[in-house]
Formats: structure tokens, C-alpha cells, sequence
């Protein structure tokens, strides 16, 4: 589960990789030093731990995604879920909703996503 988990900087740069790739990653060195006044070394360092993760790739200087930006996402929700609320989404909602007020268009958009997955 910690392949979900990202330092600030590493997010900032699995973003810049999402949005270009795919990526030469001379050209993601240079995005980086200007983005991050980084220097190449940096950036290869970075990379490769975003590749030993198994979020990216690095093939024949090509850097591309070995997981979506959306897939990530919905681990990190996954993996919220399940080390704060014991992977109960009620639980969630009820804390979420307890000092937060749904909008009737937020009330109808989780409604249909309910209608969308129920079981049965």
C-alpha cells in the first residue's frame, strides 16, 4: 500500500509526468528544471524512484505511465479509507457529512453512483 503514498515534491512530479507523458526524459529534465530548479541528476534520482514503485517506466528514454493518473487516485482513496475509517465508506460519509453540507447536486451525483454500483 505505501506505492500510494507520495512526498509532496514526488506528487508535483508524477503530475508533470501525467500531463506530458509521453515524455523523453530529456525533456522531463528540462520541464523539471525550470518547473523545480532541479538538475538532471535530480530528476533521474526522482524518477527512479517513481519507477521502482512501479508508476512509471523509463524505456529506451521514454517515460511513460505504467499507472494511470485516475488509478493512482483511486488507491490513495482506497488507502485513506482503509487506515482512517477501517475501509468503511458509511463511516467516511458520516464524519465528511457531519461538518460538511451537500449541495443537492453533490446529493444527486452520489445517488446516481450509488444506483450505478449497487449490488444486485
Amino acid at each position: 500500500m505505501e506505492q500510494y503514498k507520495l512526498g509532496e515534491m514526488e506528487q508535483q512530479f508524477a503530475e508533470l509526468i501525467w500531463k506530458h507523458e509521453p515524455i523523453s526524459s530529456r525533456t522531463l529534465t528540462e520541464l523539471c528544471a525550470e518547473a523545480f530548479n532541479w538538475k538532471r541528476t535530480t530528476t533521474y534520482t526522482m524518477l527512479r524512484r517513481l519507477c521502482d514503485r512501479r508508476l512509471f517506466q523509463n524505456k529506451s528514454g521514454t517515460v511513460t505511465a505504467l499507472m494511470s493518473e485516475a488509478d493512482f487516485r483511486a488507491g490513495q482513496g482506497e488507502q485513506f479509507l482503509n487506515e482512517t475509517f477501517d475501509g468503511s465508506l458509511p463511516q467516511f460519509f458520516a464524519a465528511f457529512t457531519r461538518r460538511n453540507k451537500l449541495s443537492k447536486n453533490e446529493i444527486y451525483e452520489i445517488q446516481r453512483l450509488i444506483d450505478e454500483h449497487r449490488e444486485g
